[in-house]
Protein backbone atom coordinates (compact mmCIF):
# COMPACT_ATOMS: atom_id res chain seq x y z
CA UNK A 1 0.00 0.00 0.00
CA UNK A 2 1.17 3.19 -0.97
CA UNK A 3 2.54 5.57 2.30
CA UNK A 4 0.66 9.20 2.32
CA UNK A 5 4.42 10.98 1.88
CA UNK A 6 4.95 8.62 -1.78
CA UNK A 7 1.19 9.57 -2.77
CA UNK A 8 1.76 13.23 -1.79
CA UNK A 9 5.32 13.00 -4.13
CA UNK A 10 3.37 10.92 -7.08
CA UNK A 11 0.91 13.34 -6.98
CA UNK A 12 3.70 16.38 -7.27
CA UNK A 13 5.59 14.57 -10.33
CA UNK A 14 2.03 14.32 -12.25
CA UNK A 15 1.60 18.18 -11.29
CA UNK A 16 5.20 18.61 -12.80
CA UNK A 17 4.41 16.82 -16.22
CA UNK A 18 1.55 19.27 -16.86
CA UNK A 19 3.45 22.07 -16.30
CA UNK A 20 6.17 20.90 -18.30
CA UNK A 21 3.74 20.55 -21.01
CA UNK A 22 3.14 16.22 -21.00
CA UNK A 23 -0.55 15.13 -21.63
CA UNK A 24 -1.79 12.80 -19.34
CA UNK A 25 -3.75 9.42 -20.45
CA UNK A 26 -7.71 9.63 -19.79
CA UNK A 27 -6.91 6.89 -17.05
CA UNK A 28 -4.00 9.09 -15.75
CA UNK A 29 -6.74 12.67 -15.99
CA UNK A 30 -9.56 10.02 -14.24
CA UNK A 31 -7.08 9.27 -11.05
CA UNK A 32 -5.62 12.86 -10.96
CA UNK A 33 -9.11 13.76 -10.75
CA UNK A 34 -10.83 11.88 -8.69
CA UNK A 35 -8.10 12.11 -5.80
CA UNK A 36 -9.22 15.84 -6.09
CA UNK A 37 -12.89 15.23 -6.03
CA UNK A 38 -12.29 12.96 -2.95
CA UNK A 39 -10.31 15.79 -1.19
CA UNK A 40 -6.76 13.08 -0.78
CA UNK A 41 -4.53 15.62 -1.80
CA UNK A 42 -3.86 19.33 0.27
CA UNK A 43 -5.48 21.73 -0.92
CA UNK A 44 -2.29 23.67 -2.22
CA UNK A 45 -1.61 20.27 -4.33
CA UNK A 46 -5.16 19.91 -5.66
CA UNK A 47 -4.89 23.64 -6.45
CA UNK A 48 -1.75 23.66 -7.99
CA UNK A 49 -2.90 20.66 -10.30
CA UNK A 50 -6.09 22.73 -11.55
CA UNK A 51 -4.43 25.87 -12.02
CA UNK A 52 -1.80 23.97 -14.17
CA UNK A 53 -3.84 21.69 -16.10
CA UNK A 54 -6.06 24.39 -17.24
CA UNK A 55 -3.39 26.64 -18.29
CA UNK A 56 -1.67 23.97 -20.24
CA UNK A 57 -4.84 23.46 -21.63
CA UNK A 58 -7.03 20.38 -21.21
CA UNK A 59 -6.89 17.50 -24.39
CA UNK A 60 -10.71 15.88 -25.41
CA UNK A 61 -8.49 12.71 -23.76
CA UNK A 62 -8.01 14.55 -20.40
CA UNK A 63 -11.64 16.24 -19.92
CA UNK A 64 -13.07 12.39 -20.80
CA UNK A 65 -10.73 11.58 -17.68
CA UNK A 66 -11.99 14.77 -15.63
CA UNK A 67 -15.77 13.34 -16.63
CA UNK A 68 -14.82 10.06 -15.72
CA UNK A 69 -14.13 11.29 -12.14
CA UNK A 70 -16.94 13.01 -11.57
CA UNK A 71 -19.20 10.40 -13.18
CA UNK A 72 -18.11 7.48 -11.02
CA UNK A 73 -17.07 9.26 -7.70
CA UNK A 74 -19.59 12.62 -7.72
CA UNK A 75 -22.80 11.82 -9.48
CA UNK A 76 -25.45 10.90 -7.77
CA UNK A 77 -27.78 8.74 -10.29
CA UNK A 78 -31.12 7.56 -11.00
CA UNK A 79 -32.53 4.41 -13.25
CA UNK A 80 -35.54 4.79 -14.49
CA UNK A 81 -37.37 2.00 -16.31
CA UNK A 82 -38.58 3.78 -19.50
CA UNK A 83 -37.63 2.56 -22.90
CA UNK A 84 -36.30 4.54 -26.27
CA UNK A 85 -34.16 7.81 -26.39
CA UNK A 86 -34.55 9.86 -23.22
CA UNK A 87 -33.55 13.34 -24.01
CA UNK A 88 -32.00 16.29 -22.40
CA UNK A 89 -31.79 19.95 -22.94
CA UNK A 90 -29.33 22.43 -20.76
CA UNK A 91 -27.23 25.69 -21.51
CA UNK A 92 -23.68 25.99 -19.81
CA UNK A 93 -24.57 29.78 -18.89
CA UNK A 94 -21.75 32.38 -19.13
CA UNK A 95 -23.34 33.67 -22.93
CA UNK A 96 -23.22 37.38 -23.39
CA UNK A 97 -27.17 37.68 -24.95
CA UNK A 98 -29.08 37.20 -21.79
CA UNK A 99 -32.83 35.90 -22.87
CA UNK A 100 -35.84 34.49 -20.83
CA UNK A 101 -34.98 30.97 -20.26
CA UNK A 102 -35.59 28.17 -22.56
CA UNK A 103 -34.10 25.13 -22.11
CA UNK A 104 -36.73 24.80 -19.09
CA UNK A 105 -40.12 24.92 -21.04
CA UNK A 106 -38.23 23.42 -24.12
CA UNK A 107 -37.95 20.47 -21.59
CA UNK A 108 -41.56 20.59 -20.69
CA UNK A 109 -42.69 21.06 -24.42
CA UNK A 110 -40.64 18.36 -25.77
CA UNK A 111 -42.01 15.63 -23.09
CA UNK A 112 -45.21 17.02 -24.02
CA UNK A 113 -44.82 15.86 -27.27
CA UNK A 114 -43.96 12.44 -26.05
CA UNK A 115 -40.26 12.38 -25.44
CA UNK A 116 -39.20 11.62 -21.89
CA UNK A 117 -37.18 14.10 -20.84
CA UNK A 118 -34.54 14.08 -17.84
CA UNK A 119 -34.02 17.57 -17.05
CA UNK A 120 -30.73 18.75 -15.31
CA UNK A 121 -30.06 22.15 -14.31
CA UNK A 122 -29.03 24.53 -11.71
CA UNK A 123 -28.89 27.59 -10.26
CA UNK A 124 -28.18 30.65 -12.27
CA UNK A 125 -24.50 30.76 -13.21
CA UNK A 126 -24.38 34.49 -14.88
CA UNK A 127 -27.91 36.29 -15.56
CA UNK A 128 -31.14 36.14 -13.63
CA UNK A 129 -32.13 33.09 -13.27
CA UNK A 130 -31.30 29.77 -13.91
CA UNK A 131 -33.23 26.20 -14.36
CA UNK A 132 -33.59 25.65 -10.31
CA UNK A 133 -34.62 29.18 -10.12
CA UNK A 134 -37.77 28.86 -12.57
CA UNK A 135 -39.22 25.57 -11.15
CA UNK A 136 -38.66 26.77 -7.64
CA UNK A 137 -40.75 29.24 -9.01
CA UNK A 138 -42.94 27.16 -10.43
CA UNK A 139 -43.53 24.66 -7.49
CA UNK A 140 -40.81 21.78 -7.86
CA UNK A 141 -38.98 21.24 -4.43
CA UNK A 142 -35.47 21.55 -5.21
CA UNK A 143 -34.35 19.28 -1.92
CA UNK A 144 -36.97 16.27 -3.02
CA UNK A 145 -34.84 13.14 -3.34
CA UNK A 146 -33.81 11.91 -6.19
CA UNK A 147 -36.03 9.11 -6.33
CA UNK A 148 -39.04 11.04 -6.96
CA UNK A 149 -37.08 12.36 -10.30
CA UNK A 150 -37.31 9.11 -11.18
CA UNK A 151 -40.54 8.30 -10.59
CA UNK A 152 -41.76 11.22 -12.17
CA UNK A 153 -39.97 10.11 -15.38
CA UNK A 154 -41.32 6.89 -15.26
CA UNK A 155 -44.98 7.91 -14.53
CA UNK A 156 -44.74 11.18 -16.56
CA UNK A 157 -42.17 11.11 -18.98
CA UNK A 158 -40.57 14.20 -17.37
CA UNK A 159 -38.49 14.63 -14.53
CA UNK A 160 -36.23 17.56 -12.90
CA UNK A 161 -33.01 17.10 -11.81
CA UNK A 162 -31.48 19.60 -9.61
CA UNK A 163 -27.18 19.79 -9.63
CA UNK A 164 -27.73 20.80 -5.65
CA UNK A 165 -28.82 17.47 -5.61
CA UNK A 166 -27.09 15.22 -7.79
CA UNK A 167 -23.57 16.88 -7.28
CA UNK A 168 -22.26 15.84 -4.57
CA UNK A 169 -19.98 17.15 -2.18
CA UNK A 170 -16.51 17.04 -4.23
CA UNK A 171 -17.97 19.56 -7.25
CA UNK A 172 -19.74 22.01 -4.78
CA UNK A 173 -16.66 22.26 -2.45
CA UNK A 174 -14.37 23.47 -5.44
CA UNK A 175 -16.63 25.57 -6.87
CA UNK A 176 -17.33 27.00 -4.33
CA UNK A 177 -14.08 27.95 -3.22
CA UNK A 178 -12.55 28.36 -6.25
CA UNK A 179 -11.94 32.06 -7.99
CA UNK A 180 -10.61 30.52 -11.55
CA UNK A 181 -11.66 28.64 -14.32
CA UNK A 182 -11.07 24.65 -14.30
CA UNK A 183 -12.14 21.73 -15.82
CA UNK A 184 -14.97 21.66 -13.65
CA UNK A 185 -16.43 24.52 -15.29
CA UNK A 186 -16.48 22.61 -18.32
CA UNK A 187 -17.36 18.88 -17.48
CA UNK A 188 -20.66 19.84 -14.98
CA UNK A 189 -22.80 20.56 -17.89
CA UNK A 190 -21.93 17.18 -18.81
CA UNK A 191 -22.99 15.76 -15.52
CA UNK A 192 -25.33 12.77 -16.33
CA UNK A 193 -27.38 12.28 -13.26
CA UNK A 194 -29.96 9.86 -15.62
CA UNK A 195 -27.91 6.64 -16.41
CA UNK A 196 -31.09 6.73 -19.16
CA UNK A 197 -30.11 9.65 -20.89
CA UNK A 198 -29.47 9.58 -24.91
CA UNK A 199 -29.72 12.58 -26.57
CA UNK A 200 -28.52 15.62 -25.19
CA UNK A 201 -29.10 19.52 -26.65
CA UNK A 202 -26.30 21.51 -24.66
CA UNK A 203 -26.10 24.83 -25.51
CA UNK A 204 -22.88 26.75 -24.91
CA UNK A 205 -21.33 30.40 -24.65
CA UNK A 206 -18.83 30.17 -27.67
CA UNK A 207 -18.66 28.24 -30.99
CA UNK A 208 -14.96 26.77 -29.57
CA UNK A 209 -17.00 25.34 -26.31
CA UNK A 210 -19.58 23.68 -28.53
CA UNK A 211 -16.91 21.88 -30.54
CA UNK A 212 -15.04 20.83 -27.04
CA UNK A 213 -18.34 19.63 -25.38
CA UNK A 214 -19.63 17.61 -28.34
CA UNK A 215 -15.76 16.02 -28.45
CA UNK A 216 -16.12 14.87 -24.82
CA UNK A 217 -19.39 13.65 -25.15
CA UNK A 218 -18.32 11.55 -28.38
CA UNK A 219 -15.63 10.83 -26.03
CA UNK A 220 -17.45 9.32 -23.06
CA UNK A 221 -19.93 7.27 -25.48
CA UNK A 222 -23.29 9.92 -25.76
CA UNK A 223 -25.34 8.64 -28.89
CA UNK A 224 -26.52 11.94 -29.96
CA UNK A 225 -26.02 15.44 -28.98
CA UNK A 226 -26.13 18.70 -30.57
CA UNK A 227 -24.48 22.07 -28.97
CA UNK A 228 -26.20 25.32 -30.27
CA UNK A 229 -24.63 29.01 -30.23
CA UNK A 230 -27.36 31.43 -31.08
CA UNK A 231 -26.74 35.16 -32.23
CA UNK A 232 -28.88 37.85 -32.98
CA UNK A 233 -29.23 40.12 -36.03
CA UNK A 234 -27.92 43.39 -36.20
CA UNK A 235 -25.50 42.27 -32.33
CA UNK A 236 -21.93 41.54 -32.55
CA UNK A 237 -21.30 38.12 -34.13
CA UNK A 238 -18.87 37.12 -31.37
CA UNK A 239 -21.81 37.47 -28.65
CA UNK A 240 -24.30 34.98 -28.58
CA UNK A 241 -26.92 32.85 -26.37
CA UNK A 242 -26.76 29.47 -25.38
CA UNK A 243 -29.64 27.92 -26.93
CA UNK A 244 -30.54 28.47 -30.74
CA UNK A 245 -31.63 32.15 -31.50
CA UNK A 246 -35.23 33.52 -33.02
CA UNK A 247 -33.48 36.51 -33.92
CA UNK A 248 -30.55 34.93 -36.35
CA UNK A 249 -28.60 32.18 -37.21
CA UNK A 250 -27.51 29.51 -34.98
CA UNK A 251 -24.48 27.66 -35.73
CA UNK A 252 -24.95 23.77 -34.69
CA UNK A 253 -22.76 21.23 -33.98
CA UNK A 254 -24.18 17.64 -34.38
CA UNK A 255 -23.22 14.14 -32.73
CA UNK A 256 -24.53 11.09 -34.06
CA UNK A 257 -23.24 7.31 -34.70
CA UNK A 258 -19.83 8.74 -34.17
CA UNK A 259 -19.92 11.42 -36.43
CA UNK A 260 -19.57 15.15 -36.14
CA UNK A 261 -20.99 17.77 -38.25
CA UNK A 262 -21.18 21.45 -37.93
CA UNK A 263 -24.05 23.52 -39.99
CA UNK A 264 -26.22 26.66 -39.60
CA UNK A 265 -30.04 27.25 -39.31
CA UNK A 266 -32.37 29.98 -38.75
CA UNK A 267 -35.47 30.59 -37.92
CA UNK A 268 -36.72 29.92 -41.23
CA UNK A 269 -35.69 26.64 -41.18
CA UNK A 270 -38.21 26.09 -38.67
CA UNK A 271 -40.62 27.98 -40.09
CA UNK A 272 -40.42 30.57 -38.03
CA UNK A 273 -39.42 34.64 -38.95
CA UNK A 274 -37.10 36.23 -36.77
CA UNK A 275 -37.40 38.24 -33.74
CA UNK A 276 -35.51 40.62 -31.94
CA UNK A 277 -33.56 39.98 -29.38
CA UNK A 278 -35.41 42.65 -26.92
CA UNK A 279 -38.62 40.52 -28.11
CA UNK A 280 -37.05 37.68 -25.84
CA UNK A 281 -34.39 39.21 -23.81
CA UNK A 282 -34.52 38.36 -19.81
CA UNK A 283 -36.76 40.11 -17.08
CA UNK A 284 -34.81 41.67 -14.53
CA UNK A 285 -36.60 39.27 -11.94
CA UNK A 286 -36.36 35.61 -11.89
CA UNK A 287 -39.88 35.66 -11.32
CA UNK A 288 -40.89 37.61 -13.82
CA UNK A 289 -39.04 34.96 -16.47
CA UNK A 290 -41.26 32.28 -14.53
CA UNK A 291 -44.46 33.95 -15.00
CA UNK A 292 -43.82 34.47 -18.70
CA UNK A 293 -42.54 30.90 -18.77
CA UNK A 294 -46.10 29.80 -17.02
CA UNK A 295 -48.38 32.23 -19.36
CA UNK A 296 -46.65 30.66 -22.16
CA UNK A 297 -47.63 27.13 -21.62
CA UNK A 298 -51.07 28.38 -19.67
CA UNK A 299 -51.87 29.39 -23.71
CA UNK A 300 -50.12 32.01 -24.95
CA UNK A 301 -48.45 30.21 -27.63
CA UNK A 302 -48.62 32.69 -30.46
CA UNK A 303 -45.83 34.87 -28.79
CA UNK A 304 -41.93 35.19 -29.43
CA UNK A 305 -41.65 33.16 -26.40
CA UNK A 306 -43.86 30.63 -27.59
CA UNK A 307 -41.33 30.75 -30.85
CA UNK A 308 -38.29 30.71 -28.46
CA UNK A 309 -39.37 27.84 -26.78
CA UNK A 310 -40.79 25.71 -29.49
CA UNK A 311 -37.42 26.18 -31.62
CA UNK A 312 -35.47 24.51 -28.64
CA UNK A 313 -37.59 22.11 -27.53
CA UNK A 314 -37.70 21.15 -31.58
CA UNK A 315 -34.40 21.00 -31.84
CA UNK A 316 -33.90 17.53 -29.09
CA UNK A 317 -37.17 16.60 -30.79
CA UNK A 318 -35.77 16.45 -34.42
CA UNK A 319 -32.34 14.71 -32.74
CA UNK A 320 -33.80 11.86 -31.09
CA UNK A 321 -35.73 11.47 -34.52
CA UNK A 322 -39.12 11.99 -33.11
CA UNK A 323 -39.36 14.72 -36.50
CA UNK A 324 -38.06 14.08 -39.89
CA UNK A 325 -37.23 18.10 -39.87
CA UNK A 326 -36.64 21.20 -37.73
CA UNK A 327 -39.69 22.45 -38.70
CA UNK A 328 -42.08 19.65 -38.47
CA UNK A 329 -40.82 19.41 -34.95
CA UNK A 330 -41.89 23.37 -34.71
CA UNK A 331 -45.16 22.06 -35.49
CA UNK A 332 -45.37 19.22 -32.97
CA UNK A 333 -43.66 21.75 -30.32
CA UNK A 334 -46.51 24.21 -30.83
CA UNK A 335 -49.17 21.94 -31.14
CA UNK A 336 -48.09 20.69 -27.01
CA UNK A 337 -48.29 24.22 -26.28
CA UNK A 338 -52.07 24.78 -28.03
CA UNK A 339 -53.31 21.87 -26.72
CA UNK A 340 -51.76 22.14 -22.93
CA UNK A 341 -49.72 18.68 -22.96
CA UNK A 342 -46.61 20.71 -22.01
CA UNK A 343 -48.71 22.06 -18.89
CA UNK A 344 -49.28 18.74 -18.06
CA UNK A 345 -46.00 17.92 -17.67
CA UNK A 346 -45.59 20.48 -15.20
CA UNK A 347 -48.58 19.87 -13.38
CA UNK A 348 -46.81 16.65 -13.32
CA UNK A 349 -43.75 17.67 -11.93
CA UNK A 350 -45.48 19.69 -9.45
CA UNK A 351 -47.83 16.89 -8.09
CA UNK A 352 -44.61 14.22 -7.83
CA UNK A 353 -41.34 16.70 -7.04
CA UNK A 354 -43.53 19.62 -5.60
CA UNK A 355 -44.23 21.92 -2.70
CA UNK A 356 -47.23 24.09 -1.70
CA UNK A 357 -46.88 27.42 -3.34
CA UNK A 358 -47.44 29.67 -6.65
CA UNK A 359 -45.17 31.27 -8.52
CA UNK A 360 -43.41 34.19 -7.05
Amino acid sequence: MMSEEEALRRFGRMISRVVSGARLSREEAAEAYRQVILNEQPELQQGAFLAAHQARGPTTEEFSGAWDALDAYDTAKIHPQIEGPVGDIVGTGSDSLKTVNASTPAALIAAGCGLPVAKKGARLVTGVSGASDIFERLGVDLEAPLERAEACLEAHGIGYLPGEAFLRAGWARLIQRMRFTSAFNFIGPLAMPCARTSHVVIGAYSPRLCDQLVAILREIGMPAALAPFGRAEGEDPQLGMDEISPCGPTRLVLLKSGWIDTFEVTPADFGLRTRSLGEVASSKRAGDNAQRILATLEGRYDTPEADFFAMNAAALLWLADQAPNLARATDQAKEALATGRALDKLDALRRVQGVEGAVA
